[in-house]
């Protein structure tokens, strides 16, 4: 959808999977998309050289994370939430439940 304006398909990925989840990594990010870890990690890297996102370390793992300094910022993610509101409900559904790990058996709902 925005793939023309971003000047790629994982470029779009990349920025609505953080805007969904908050934060993201490679892996996570080109698994949920089937996509390829390294045009993805290239991507992020890319963002994060443009100041649109930033990066902590959290053991070997790398998040990226929107960088709270972009000038932009507001006017991307309503764009990104816009563009967002055009996937199908399932793709949406998906990205939005955001789930690591499985309920404790028998704890109350």
């Amino acid at each position: 959808m925005l793939e023309g304006l971003l000047g790629s398909l994982n470029a779009e990925r990349v920025l609505i999977y953080i805007l969904a989840r908050d934060e993201g990594y490679t892996r996570a990010i080109a698994d949920f998309f089937d996509g390829n870890p390294d045009a993805i990690h290239k991507q992020l890297r890319k963002f994060e050289a443009e100041g649109i996102l930033a990066s902590r370390s959290l053991g070997r793992t790398k998040l990226f994370v929107f960088n709270p300094r972009y000038p932009f910022l507001p006017e991307l993610r309503q764009l990104l939430e816009k563009a967002l509101s055009y996937y199908p409900e399932e793709i949406r559904e998906d990205l939005l439940m955001n789930r690591r790990r499985p309920r404790r058996g028998g704890k109350p709902l």
